[in-house]
């Protein structure tokens, strides 16, 4: 499953109104840590499959959504459930951080 780029015009209709978990990636292309962390959120996207959508957002070209969540360093990591913001995580930490954190939220599905 490859992950989405979705933007300030489609983060309502492709985030805020899933119906399942997601996962948003805060990104920039210049940004180091976020080609670090890029290859994680792709194992996650293809392990979650089915119960969590996982999406990317370049902070540079959609400073709206970015300024609206308050995102201050990228990468950042927001998980959405049901159109709310229910965890953060910031930093290009490791696999099984990223995945703790989502457990909690796709347990209680």
């Amino acid at each position: 499953m490859s992950v989405e780029q979705v933007a300030d015009s489609s983060f309502n209709e492709e985030v805020i109104k899933s119906s399942c978990p997601v996962l948003v990636d805060f990104w920039a292309p210049w940004c180091g840590p976020c080609r670090m962390i890029a290859p994680v959120v792709d194992e996650i996207a293809n392990e979650y499959a089915g119960s969590l959508k996982v999406v990317k957002i370049n902070t540079d070209d959609n400073p709206t959504t970015a300024t609206e969540y308050g995102i201050r360093s990228i990468p950042t990591l927001m998980i959405f459930v049901k159109g709310e913001r229910v965890d953060t995580v910031v930093g290009a930490v490791p696999k099984t951080t990223l995945a703790n954190a989502l457990q909690k939220y796709l347990i209680e599905q």
